[in-house]
Protein backbone atom coordinates (compact mmCIF):
# COMPACT_ATOMS: atom_id res chain seq x y z
CA UNK A 1 0.00 0.00 0.00
CA UNK A 2 1.56 3.25 -1.08
CA UNK A 3 1.55 6.43 1.17
CA UNK A 4 -0.92 9.34 0.19
CA UNK A 5 0.49 11.97 2.66
CA UNK A 6 4.19 11.61 3.13
CA UNK A 7 4.96 13.90 6.15
CA UNK A 8 8.94 13.87 7.11
CA UNK A 9 10.48 15.64 10.02
CA UNK A 10 8.95 18.62 9.20
CA UNK A 11 9.57 22.14 11.05
CA UNK A 12 6.99 25.56 10.97
CA UNK A 13 7.78 27.31 14.00
CA UNK A 14 5.37 30.77 14.74
CA UNK A 15 7.56 30.84 18.48
CA UNK A 16 6.45 30.72 21.95
CA UNK A 17 6.51 26.99 21.21
CA UNK A 18 3.20 27.31 18.49
CA UNK A 19 3.80 25.70 15.35
CA UNK A 20 5.10 22.04 14.44
CA UNK A 21 8.65 20.40 15.05
CA UNK A 22 10.39 17.97 13.58
CA UNK A 23 6.66 16.24 12.53
CA UNK A 24 6.72 12.99 10.42
CA UNK A 25 3.37 11.33 9.62
CA UNK A 26 2.48 8.81 6.67
CA UNK A 27 -1.53 8.23 5.66
CA UNK A 28 -1.51 5.01 3.30
CA UNK A 29 -3.92 5.20 0.33
CA UNK A 30 -7.46 3.88 1.42
CA UNK A 31 -6.66 4.57 5.07
CA UNK A 32 -8.91 6.58 7.73
CA UNK A 33 -6.61 8.22 10.29
CA UNK A 34 -7.64 10.15 13.06
CA UNK A 35 -5.09 13.17 14.27
CA UNK A 36 -5.76 13.95 17.39
CA UNK A 37 -4.41 16.95 19.43
CA UNK A 38 -5.69 19.40 22.16
CA UNK A 39 -6.71 22.99 20.92
CA UNK A 40 -3.02 24.60 19.79
CA UNK A 41 -1.64 21.39 19.44
CA UNK A 42 -0.62 21.73 15.54
CA UNK A 43 -3.22 20.55 13.68
CA UNK A 44 -4.41 22.95 11.25
CA UNK A 45 -0.50 23.76 10.73
CA UNK A 46 -0.40 20.44 9.40
CA UNK A 47 -3.56 21.11 7.54
CA UNK A 48 -2.41 24.31 6.15
CA UNK A 49 0.98 23.17 4.89
CA UNK A 50 -0.83 19.70 3.18
CA UNK A 51 -2.92 22.37 1.40
CA UNK A 52 0.24 24.29 0.23
CA UNK A 53 -1.14 27.80 2.43
CA UNK A 54 2.11 27.77 4.35
CA UNK A 55 5.51 26.28 3.57
CA UNK A 56 7.58 24.63 5.93
CA UNK A 57 10.74 26.19 6.97
CA UNK A 58 12.92 22.45 7.23
CA UNK A 59 11.25 18.91 5.83
CA UNK A 60 9.11 18.08 3.43
CA UNK A 61 5.27 17.94 2.96
CA UNK A 62 3.81 15.59 0.16
CA UNK A 63 0.80 13.99 -1.49
CA UNK A 64 0.68 11.66 -4.46
CA UNK A 65 4.25 12.03 -4.20
CA UNK A 66 4.32 15.83 -4.97
CA UNK A 67 5.70 19.18 -3.02
CA UNK A 68 2.46 20.19 -1.12
CA UNK A 69 3.60 24.03 -1.75
CA UNK A 70 5.31 23.63 -5.25
CA UNK A 71 2.59 21.55 -6.53
CA UNK A 72 -0.24 22.82 -4.66
CA UNK A 73 -2.72 23.46 -7.94
CA UNK A 74 -2.35 20.28 -9.16
CA UNK A 75 -2.99 18.54 -5.64
CA UNK A 76 -5.83 20.46 -4.55
CA UNK A 77 -7.83 19.19 -7.49
CA UNK A 78 -7.89 15.83 -5.90
CA UNK A 79 -8.08 16.88 -2.18
CA UNK A 80 -11.75 17.65 -0.29
CA UNK A 81 -10.48 20.29 2.40
CA UNK A 82 -12.62 21.30 5.23
CA UNK A 83 -10.90 23.48 7.37
CA UNK A 84 -11.28 23.94 11.46
CA UNK A 85 -12.34 27.75 10.95
CA UNK A 86 -14.90 28.64 7.90
CA UNK A 87 -14.31 32.12 6.01
CA UNK A 88 -17.39 31.98 3.22
CA UNK A 89 -18.63 34.86 2.17
CA UNK A 90 -21.63 36.37 3.91
CA UNK A 91 -23.88 38.13 1.22
CA UNK A 92 -23.66 34.32 -0.53
CA UNK A 93 -26.87 31.86 -0.56
CA UNK A 94 -25.31 28.31 0.74
CA UNK A 95 -26.41 27.07 -3.05
CA UNK A 96 -24.85 29.85 -4.69
CA UNK A 97 -21.49 29.25 -2.80
CA UNK A 98 -22.06 25.72 -3.56
CA UNK A 99 -22.41 26.00 -6.91
CA UNK A 100 -19.73 28.20 -7.45
CA UNK A 101 -17.58 25.50 -5.73
CA UNK A 102 -18.99 23.14 -8.18
CA UNK A 103 -17.70 25.66 -11.01
CA UNK A 104 -14.23 25.99 -9.59
CA UNK A 105 -14.09 22.10 -9.41
CA UNK A 106 -14.90 21.42 -12.62
CA UNK A 107 -17.66 18.99 -11.50
CA UNK A 108 -21.00 21.51 -12.55
CA UNK A 109 -23.82 19.82 -13.76
CA UNK A 110 -27.08 21.66 -15.30
CA UNK A 111 -29.52 22.74 -13.29
CA UNK A 112 -28.49 21.28 -9.73
CA UNK A 113 -29.40 23.83 -6.97
CA UNK A 114 -26.02 22.94 -5.04
CA UNK A 115 -23.71 22.66 -8.76
CA UNK A 116 -24.20 18.77 -9.30
CA UNK A 117 -26.15 15.87 -8.33
CA UNK A 118 -24.00 15.11 -5.52
CA UNK A 119 -23.84 18.20 -3.89
CA UNK A 120 -27.84 18.18 -4.04
CA UNK A 121 -27.97 14.97 -2.27
CA UNK A 122 -25.11 15.56 0.15
CA UNK A 123 -27.58 18.90 1.29
CA UNK A 124 -30.91 16.78 1.39
CA UNK A 125 -28.61 14.17 3.65
CA UNK A 126 -28.02 17.06 6.06
CA UNK A 127 -31.30 18.68 5.82
CA UNK A 128 -29.27 21.45 4.98
CA UNK A 129 -31.24 24.38 3.87
CA UNK A 130 -29.73 25.98 0.79
CA UNK A 131 -31.65 29.13 0.08
CA UNK A 132 -30.48 30.69 2.97
CA UNK A 133 -27.46 33.16 3.31
CA UNK A 134 -24.14 32.40 5.02
CA UNK A 135 -24.55 35.04 6.95
CA UNK A 136 -27.56 34.35 9.37
CA UNK A 137 -26.67 30.68 9.57
CA UNK A 138 -25.41 29.06 12.72
CA UNK A 139 -22.25 27.57 13.31
CA UNK A 140 -23.76 23.82 13.00
CA UNK A 141 -25.31 25.23 9.36
CA UNK A 142 -22.35 27.02 8.19
CA UNK A 143 -20.17 23.45 9.24
CA UNK A 144 -22.77 21.38 6.59
CA UNK A 145 -21.88 23.54 3.95
CA UNK A 146 -18.15 22.97 4.43
CA UNK A 147 -18.67 19.41 4.39
CA UNK A 148 -20.82 19.06 1.34
CA UNK A 149 -18.26 21.51 -0.21
CA UNK A 150 -15.90 18.92 0.61
CA UNK A 151 -17.12 15.78 -0.16
CA UNK A 152 -19.53 16.55 -3.32
CA UNK A 153 -16.80 16.32 -5.45
CA UNK A 154 -15.23 12.38 -4.74
CA UNK A 155 -11.92 13.47 -3.82
CA UNK A 156 -9.52 10.94 -3.39
CA UNK A 157 -8.16 12.39 -0.43
CA UNK A 158 -10.11 14.02 2.18
CA UNK A 159 -8.16 16.66 5.19
CA UNK A 160 -10.99 17.27 7.41
CA UNK A 161 -9.69 19.56 10.43
CA UNK A 162 -12.71 19.09 13.21
CA UNK A 163 -15.52 18.44 11.10
CA UNK A 164 -18.34 17.64 13.34
CA UNK A 165 -17.52 21.30 15.36
CA UNK A 166 -21.08 22.84 15.80
CA UNK A 167 -23.46 19.99 14.72
CA UNK A 168 -25.74 18.60 17.01
CA UNK A 169 -25.61 14.53 17.87
CA UNK A 170 -27.73 13.33 14.79
CA UNK A 171 -26.04 15.60 12.23
CA UNK A 172 -22.49 14.04 13.98
CA UNK A 173 -23.97 10.41 13.18
CA UNK A 174 -24.89 11.18 9.73
CA UNK A 175 -21.51 12.24 9.20
CA UNK A 176 -19.67 8.95 10.41
CA UNK A 177 -22.06 7.61 8.12
CA UNK A 178 -20.86 9.77 5.12
CA UNK A 179 -17.11 9.00 6.47
CA UNK A 180 -17.71 4.98 6.64
CA UNK A 181 -19.05 4.69 3.30
CA UNK A 182 -16.10 7.04 1.28
CA UNK A 183 -13.72 4.38 3.28
CA UNK A 184 -15.69 1.50 1.89
CA UNK A 185 -15.03 3.69 -1.30
CA UNK A 186 -11.41 3.57 -0.81
CA UNK A 187 -10.83 7.10 -0.09
CA UNK A 188 -7.85 8.39 1.70
CA UNK A 189 -9.00 10.41 5.40
CA UNK A 190 -6.98 12.71 7.54
CA UNK A 191 -9.39 13.48 10.09
CA UNK A 192 -7.63 15.95 12.99
CA UNK A 193 -10.14 16.01 16.13
CA UNK A 194 -10.08 15.80 20.08
CA UNK A 195 -13.04 14.19 20.28
CA UNK A 196 -12.91 9.88 20.96
CA UNK A 197 -16.25 9.17 19.77
CA UNK A 198 -15.62 10.46 16.58
CA UNK A 199 -11.92 8.62 15.88
CA UNK A 200 -13.49 5.20 17.29
CA UNK A 201 -16.20 5.46 14.59
CA UNK A 202 -14.02 6.01 11.70
CA UNK A 203 -10.36 5.94 11.39
CA UNK A 204 -8.61 2.86 11.36
CA UNK A 205 -5.44 4.50 13.82
CA UNK A 206 -5.14 7.49 15.81
CA UNK A 207 -2.00 9.88 15.67
CA UNK A 208 -1.95 11.93 18.45
CA UNK A 209 0.10 15.38 18.35
CA UNK A 210 1.32 17.61 21.67
CA UNK A 211 2.86 20.90 21.64
CA UNK A 212 3.88 20.13 18.00
CA UNK A 213 5.32 17.17 17.87
CA UNK A 214 4.04 13.84 17.34
CA UNK A 215 3.84 11.68 20.45
CA UNK A 216 1.89 8.31 19.99
CA UNK A 217 0.16 6.07 17.51
CA UNK A 218 -2.25 3.52 17.68
CA UNK A 219 -4.74 0.91 16.39
CA UNK A 220 -8.26 3.38 16.82
CA UNK A 221 -9.61 0.42 18.17
CA UNK A 222 -7.39 0.39 21.35
CA UNK A 223 -8.10 3.89 22.31
CA UNK A 224 -9.47 4.22 26.09
CA UNK A 225 -10.50 7.19 27.42
CA UNK A 226 -7.88 7.59 30.18
CA UNK A 227 -5.65 6.64 27.82
CA UNK A 228 -6.18 9.83 24.86
CA UNK A 229 -6.55 11.93 28.02
CA UNK A 230 -3.21 11.25 28.73
CA UNK A 231 -1.76 11.49 25.31
CA UNK A 232 -3.85 14.71 24.15
CA UNK A 233 -2.53 16.61 27.62
CA UNK A 234 0.17 14.83 29.15
CA UNK A 235 0.64 12.23 31.70
CA UNK A 236 -0.18 14.53 34.40
CA UNK A 237 -3.72 15.71 33.11
CA UNK A 238 -5.71 13.02 35.29
CA UNK A 239 -3.84 13.70 38.64
CA UNK A 240 -5.90 16.78 39.42
CA UNK A 241 -9.29 16.57 41.18
CA UNK A 242 -12.29 18.51 42.23
CA UNK A 243 -12.44 18.88 45.94
CA UNK A 244 -14.97 20.16 47.77
CA UNK A 245 -13.85 23.05 50.35
CA UNK A 246 -15.92 22.64 53.68
CA UNK A 247 -18.28 25.35 54.77
CA UNK A 248 -16.83 27.82 56.84
CA UNK A 249 -13.34 27.21 55.76
CA UNK A 250 -12.85 29.17 53.06
CA UNK A 251 -11.14 31.89 54.59
CA UNK A 252 -7.97 29.01 54.50
CA UNK A 253 -7.27 30.47 50.97
CA UNK A 254 -7.12 26.99 49.77
CA UNK A 255 -8.78 26.39 46.20
CA UNK A 256 -10.10 22.99 44.65
CA UNK A 257 -7.91 20.60 43.50
CA UNK A 258 -4.96 23.28 43.89
CA UNK A 259 -2.19 24.11 46.22
CA UNK A 260 -3.59 27.12 47.55
CA UNK A 261 -3.19 30.49 47.65
CA UNK A 262 -4.39 33.99 48.25
CA UNK A 263 -8.04 35.04 46.80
Amino acid sequence: MGSVIEIRGATKDYGKSRGVFDLSLEVGQGEVVGFLGANGAGKSVTMRMLMGFVRPRQGSVRIFGRDCFSGRAEIQKSVGYLPGELAFPGDMTAAALLRFTAAMAGIREGNCRCGCARGDELADFFELDVSAHVRSMSKGTRQKVGIVAAFMGRPQLLLLDEPTSGLDLLMQRRFVELVQAEKRRGTTILLSSHLLGEVEGTCDRAVFIRNGHVVYQAQAQELTLDSTLRQLYGPQALNRHWREVPAGNSSSGRTPGGKGGRR
